[in-house]
This record gives C-alpha cells, structure tokens and sequence, in this order.
C-alpha cells in the first residue's frame, strides 16, 4: 500500500498546501493594502486643502474596496493597483481585520462628504487610527 502511495504524496503535499498558499497571499496583499490606505490617509491629514484631503481619503476608499467595489472611483486613481481585490475582500474570513477595514471606510467616505478642511482631517485621523497594523 505505501508502495502506491508514495508516487502520490508529492502532489497530496502540494494540493494540500495550495489552499494555504491561496490565504497566505490574500492576507499578504491585504496587508499591503491597508498599509497603502493608512499612507493615504496619512496624506488626506497632511493636505493644506480640502480638495487634496479628499482625493487622499479617496485613494483610501479604492484601496479598501478595489476595483469592483462599491465606491470604487477609477478616475480618482488606484495606488493599490495589483495588489489584489481589495483590502476589505481580501481580509475576508478574519472577523477582527473585517471590522478595522469597514471602520476605516466609513470614516474615509464621511471625509468625502466633508465641507470643510478640519472636518476631512478629523476623519482622515480616524481612518488612520483603524488602518494601524496590529
């Protein structure tokens, strides 16, 4: 029997490590993508205008959400281009992570909403606050 099985184990190894793999480079793009969001935000809180701070605070938006996102704006830009789905869809599955991103995306979008300078860098705070690498 080990005999017939042997020949086998290489690839029950691999197609059991692929999986694994696949979650690996999911957690390892996400984690790319909030560290590019949190810059961002980073930027929005640092911008002299509000204009600045909310096209910052939008690069945050795409790169939680990617490119099939709700709120996804193409013509805003995509610094998280080719990093993967979207640090929110990446993340899936890690409740904690999930909750930290959906934060940080709802103070950015309430930044896209602001009127004025102070109140864009208030939620570009908070956005960066939930964005920090734990």
């Amino acid at each position: 029997m080990a005999k017939h099985v042997l020949p086998w184990l290489p690839a029950l190894l691999l197609a059991a490590a692929l999986p694994l793999g696949a979650s690996a480079a999911d957690a390892g793009g996400a984690s790319k993508q909030v560290a590019t969001a949190r810059a961002h935000a980073g930027m929005a809180l640092g911008a002299a205008d509000l204009k600045t701070a909310q096209l910052h605070l939008h690069h945050v938006v795409n790169c939680l959400v990617g490119p099939s996102g709700q709120g996804f704006d193409a013509a805003a830009g995509n610094p998280c281009k080719g990093m993967g789905r979207g640090a929110i869809a990446d993340a899936r599955g890690d409740a904690t992570a999930e909750a930290r991103l959906d934060a940080a995306l709802s103070r950015a979008e309430h930044g896209l909403k602001a009127t004025t300078l102070d109140a864009a860098h208030a939620d570009a705070q908070q956005a960066m606050n939930a964005l920090q690498i734990r």
